[in-house]
């Protein structure tokens, strides 16, 4: 198992170096109308997770009500979490086309004066630039042609969810043929179909249908705001925008000015008390509002102009029996973290594993509870720090403002980081390696790392070069330490049992070379002899000595079992 190049797990899941990739004649439900996974929505979440199930093997259906693709941007920033799942699917050589790494974020007042400025790190623990501006567009297209690439994937756009059923075999959704916004498809006659799966996740937007069929209720932040949101691309590719990213906090009108990807700039104007919606979100007060930045139609094109109410939200509950949420379905936040494609993707990256262990029949569906547990810890990490932001950048009142910049001045002058105070990004709960008190085991719940590796030959980032899926790292063959029975439910799991190593000419069937020392160190600092990483690039957990190793093993092999031997939440 451990000589080959492709490591196959039981139900068809394939985890090749260079990431996820289908696998023919793997478990599915058959042809036609009947899939194992429905996606609804066809955006970045759910062409994201449409992909790491179809190439995990199983048949799916991802319904999307638009004929074609929206062509205009949205989101404009991914970060190097989101930017590792997204190579993970197929985009690693796709990302630079259409992305380029945020070097800065300043923050200014109305006077000028800088109130924080963050630069980011060429490369994140991720092994990816720490933040990135992109064109949504281009990620959507480079996504879609990639999940037309999966033969285990239908793409069915122009088809509008209307209707589900759900019993304790699977559920039917009924799809209407659609043509968007419009009542019908152009030719007036509707046609219905009705759908067969086992689970309906619904990527489906923040007025979503999925949701709308599940009990679960919202929860609201109090969060909002109207803002005009400007889309731009200045006809001089070689003009430069310093910072290039930029908040304007003025209480007069408050403003974001960053890069919207190669080649576009993204402005974002706030509305102020008493101002019309309608009015303000013309075309001709987008240029009007531009022209102190010094562009106008001679010198730029307004590619989108709209006004968007800035929410703070979420779902309770992310699953209800078969039918699951993702992305804005599940929450919605004010982008001044950048966190909310990435979340959606997020999502993704922590669902889909569980669905294809449960679909495997390696845990029971109560696995999949631990899905709202783990994202919406995270999701609200995210919102917090979004309302954060937005608290200091919407705030219309002069009086107050100039409270603010003097506390933030004071801040910088004294080397005070702001953001200190947030909490860290790290899982306490879900599927992790538990300690004596019940709680998660540290290192268990932190974000693994990535770094450059040679794997068998091959040179590059640790999933390009490896691949995707469970993975046990250690500093010695951690095959030594296993029985014959467990290392053959290593295989079947499809975990990976690999030697981090920093000798170059090292190249056995286990041995991971560790190129820049990243793995070698974060094992040091973690005061850990091996970690068990899971398929989302979270810690399972660690082993402090190598004779730890098969406990860990253990305890993952035992928390998959409880799942298992628990029945099915209805």
């Amino acid at each position: 198992m451990y000589e080959n190049h492709t490591d196959t797990a039981a139900g068809g899941a394939t985890h090749t170096a260079g990431g996820l990739v289908p696998v023919a004649g793997a478990v599915g439900s058959g042809g036609g109308d009947t899939y194992d996974v429905l996606v609804v929505g066809a955006g970045p979440v759910g062409l994201t997770t449409a992909l790491q199930l179809g190439a995990r093997g199983w048949r799916v259906g991802l319904v999307e009500r638009w004929p074609q693709p929206y062509p205009l941007p949205r989101a404009v920033v991914f970060d190097h979490e989101v930017a590792r799942i997204l190579a993970s699917v197929g985009l690693a050589d796709a990302l630079p086309t259409f992305s380029e790494p945020a070097a800065d974020y300043e923050w200014r007042n109305g006077g000028g004066e800088t109130l924080l400025r963050l630069a980011f790190e060429d490369t994140g623990a991720s092994g990816w630039p720490a933040l990135n501006l992109f064109t949504q567009p281009q990620l959507e297209g480079a996504l879609e042609a990639q999940v037309r690439r999966v033969a285990r994937v239908d793409v069915l756009r122009g088809w509008e969810a209307r209707d589900l059923a759900e019993d304790a075999s699977g559920v039917s959704l009924t799809v209407a043929e659609s043509a968007g916004d419009e009542p019908g498809p152009r030719s007036g006659v509707r046609e219905h179909r009705t759908l067969r799966t086992q689970y309906v996740v619904g990527c489906d937007g923040a007025n979503s249908f999925v949701r709308s069929r599940m009990t679960t209720t919202m929860a609201d932040r109090g969060f909002q705001h109207d803002w005009l949101v400007l889309d731009v691309v200045p006809h001089d590719p070689d003009r430069v925008f310093a910072p290039r990213n930029l908040q304007v906090c003025d209480p007069s009108r408050p403003t974001t000015a960053v890069s919207g990807g190669p080649g576009r700039r993204r402005w974002e104007f706030m509305l102020l008390p008493g101002e019309p919606a309608a009015e303000f979100g013309s075309a001709q007060n987008a240029w009007r509002l531009l022209a102190s930045w010094d562009l106008h139609p001679g010198n730029a094109t307004l590619e989108r102009h709209t006004v968007y109410t800035f929410r703070a939200r979420w779902a309770e509950n992310w699953r209800e029996g078969r039918l699951l949420l993702a992305g804005d379905a599940a929450h919605q936040m004010p982008p001044f973290a950048g966190q909310g494609m990435c979340s959606g993707i997020r999502d993704a990256a922590n669902l889909t594993w569980k669905l294809d262990l449960v679909l495997r029949g390696e845990a029971g569906e109560t696995l999949l509870d631990t899905y709202t547990a783990e994202r919406s810890q995270h999701l609200r990490h995210a919102i917090e720090l979004s309302v954060f932001l937005g608290a200091i950048i919407c705030e219309p009142d002069p009086t107050a403002a100039a409270l603010r910049d003097a506390r933030m001045l004071a801040d910088r002058r004294a080397g005070r980081d702001p953001l200190a105070d947030m909490p860290p990004q790290i899982l306490t709960t879900g599927l992790l390696k538990q300690g004596t008190d019940g709680e998660p085991q540290a290192p268990a719940g932190q974000l693994g790392c990535q770094g450059r590796v040679r794997f068998r030959g091959r040179t590059g980032r640790f999933d390009q070069a490896v691949g995707t899926g469970f993975a046990l790292l250690a500093t010695e063959d951690p095959r030594a330490v296993l029985d014959d029975e467990t290392r053959g439910w290593c295989a079947r799991l499809g975990l990976r049992l690999l030697r981090i190593t920093g000798d170059p000419a090292a190249n056995g069937p286990a041995d991971v070379v560790d190129l820049d020392g990243t793995y070698r160190s974060h094992l040091e600092h973690c005061g850990q002899q091996a970690l068990l990483l899971r398929p989302d690039h979270y810690l399972f957990g660690g082993a402090p000595r190598t004779e730890d190793v098969p406990g860990l093993v253990a305890a993952l092999r035992q928390e998959l079992a409880v799942s298992t031997a628990v029945p099915p939440a209805r």
